[in-house]
């Protein structure tokens, strides 16, 4: 028999059981504030709260970018971004419409907080404002470490069509930050190819920290930039406006 202690405790069960909601499951709100604890927020007694639009969105991108960072979106189902963000399928094709434009809107939205990130400095000497733009760059890396790695990882074979407009459109910026932080307006061929040479060894550097972390990251900053010094200053040999350029920044460093 069911003592009248145990159907108290049902009772109280019931009452304490999450209600389901727009045909997600329930524990989609209580990853949301599992999350909300994680990061240093008091969200004890008050049960769940129900995501906004946006921030039920942002929770399926970031589960999309923790599997695109690893594996190939071809390799990646709706259903694998469902499970992974603790939501149903259809939920996701009503956000995004399906996998490519969930794609898209995980790719754009890595993008879009780098972009914020690589705002340049604008105080200091010329290799100060690399230094720091590099920082901010690797802080990018360490803290969006799914965003990064899907931006440079995952994706279509060819990166034709909207993801290879966002890709090129980040290195863009980048190359247009350091050129910035130079102060060079328009760079002559020689440096061009130089600073996108640098941008890919960068880029490499970042992805091999992330998986090995084997190099202290100031260290491998400073690394990065004393390689930029090494090339430009090669570079310089075989053009006369790189070498003058490479003469400036020698000459800036070693005044006071």
């Amino acid at each position: 028999m069911i003592t009248t202690r145990c159907k108290a405790r049902l009772r109280a069960g019931r009452r304490d059981l999450p209600r389901v909601r727009l045909g997600y499951p329930s524990h989609v709100a209580d990853r949301a504030v599992a999350g909300d604890k994680a990061q240093g927020r008091q969200g004890g007694g008050r049960g769940r709260r129900r995501l906004s639009v946006d921030e039920r969105r942002e929770e399926l991108i970031d589960a999309a970018l923790q599997l695109f960072s690893a594996r190939s979106p071809e390799d990646i189902s709706i259903d694998d971004v469902a499970a992974a963000a603790g939501a149903s399928r259809a939920l996701v094709y009503h956000y995004f419409g399906g996998k490519y434009e969930l794609y898209i809107a995980a790719l754009g939205s890595a993008a879009k907080k780098l972009s914020v990130l690589l705002e340049p400095p604008t105080e200091g000497k010329p290799m100060e404002r690399l230094r720091i733009s590099l920082k901010r760059y690797f802080d990018f890396v360490e803290s969006h470490a799914a965003g990064y790695a899907a931006l440079l990882r995952g994706g279509p074979a060819d990166r034709s069509g909207e993801a290879g407009e966002i890709v090129d459109g980040i290195r863009q910026l980048l190359l247009d930050r350091i050129l910035h932080s130079l102060d060079v307006e328009v760079p002559p061929p020689v440096l061009r190819i130089t600073l996108r040479c640098w941008m890919a060894v960068v880029e490499t550097a970042g992805l091999d920290w992330l998986e090995n972390r084997d190099v202290p990251r100031p260290e491998l900053e400073l690394l990065l930039v004393d390689q930029l010094v090494a090339i430009m200053q090669t570079a310089g040999r075989h053009d006369p406006g790189t070498g003058a350029l490479f003469e400036r920044l020698s000459q800036e460093e070693l005044s006071k």
